[in-house]
């Protein structure tokens, strides 16, 4: 794989670890600001963190397959 795909890769991995991190961050704060009142938000935003966080974790294992057929 050629350095510019890598880079891609890396930036993908870190965009979508970004993204994963703003939507855990609006679920912590459902949870601890606007619970229970809130409780019918909880679905969606449960929905998108896991979401976020799967796609975060399938970027991460292409850069990482990547990296290590690169570094073989």
């Amino acid at each position: 794989m050629d350095e510019e795909a890598l880079k891609a890769l890396r930036k993908a991995s870190k965009r979508a670890k970004r993204i994963a991190g703003e939507k855990a961050m609006e679920l912590h704060d459902l949870v601890e600001d606007r619970l229970p009142a809130a409780y019918e938000e909880l679905p969606r935003v449960a929905e998108e963190t896991y979401a976020a966080c799967k796609e975060w974790a399938e970027a991460e294992a292409a850069l990482q397959d990547a990296e290590g057929a690169t570094a073989s």
